[in-house]
């Protein structure tokens, strides 16, 4: 993974401090981290070390594997050739396996635990990324500097989904292709919520409408896909 100076300052807001931290870069100043955030924070720092073996399980179950699964999450997940990609909530990294090695990653997320396993990740699929420690309503990114900005899992739940879209639209360029997609009201009552452990941290959670989240003056697409357990939203930034 690359995090020499000159890979990412270009990126980040002027002013921002930044520490070099095993490979992942940590703010001198993080964000509050409040509410859903911070309940959400603790579960996947919780969970990260088994998080890719509980994917490749209930995607085997539910979806025909994880090749599959991920092939229709990312399906309308264009990226050339040297374009300039944010993934908001990386988590462990798996996305980076099905995406174009000729583009410039760049992965931010709320666990610090999630950000290890996806460095290692990283390393061992022999795949190149920067990591930022952060949160999504306040990304640290110069507006309008990504071709892409996607988010797949996690939105839901976030303290201020709205804010984080908003975020994801200022730093993408104009022209850009911005996608973000989660689980769906099914998936949270009928798998989620029903899981050993990890179903208490779902219970009574609503998942509204994602197209509430969107501005105004957009063209969204929107496709419930997974037998109906997730829902990609995708447009192109004015």
């Amino acid at each position: 993974m690359t995090t020499g100076a000159a890979h990412w300052v270009e990126v980040v807001k002027p002013g921002l401090q930044y520490r070099n931290q095993g490979g992942i870069l940590v703010p001198e100043k993080m964000p509050e981290i409040l509410g859903q955030n911070q309940k959400y924070q603790r579960f996947y720092d919780k969970i990260a070390g088994l998080y890719d073996l509980w994917e490749i399980v209930y995607a085997g179950w539910l979806h025909g594997g994880r090749d599959s699964a991920r092939h229709d999450l990312l399906k309308n997940l264009t990226v050339k050739p040297g374009d300039k990609v944010l993934e908001v909530s990386i988590g462990t990294g798996v996305n980076l396996k099905y995406l174009s090695d000729e583009a410039e990653y760049f992965g931010l997320d709320i666990s610090w635990k999630m950000l290890q396993r996806c460095r290692r990740n990283l390393s061992r699929w022999n795949r190149r990324a920067t990591l930022f420690h952060g949160i999504a309503e306040d990304l640290p990114f110069r507006d309008g500097v990504f071709d892409v900005v996607y988010h797949i899992g996690g939105v839901n739940f976030f303290q201020n989904p709205r804010q984080a879209i908003n975020e994801m639209i200022r730093v993408a360029k104009h022209g850009g292709l911005v996608l973000y997609g989660d689980e769906t009201e099914k998936m949270v009552r009928e798998i989620y919520e029903k899981t050993p452990v990890a179903g208490k941290y779902f219970q009574g959670e609503k998942v509204p409408s994602p197209l509430t989240w969107l501005p105004d003056g957009l063209n969204p697409d929107y496709e419930v896909i997974l037998k109906g357990n997730f829902y990609i939203v995708s447009f192109v930034k004015p």
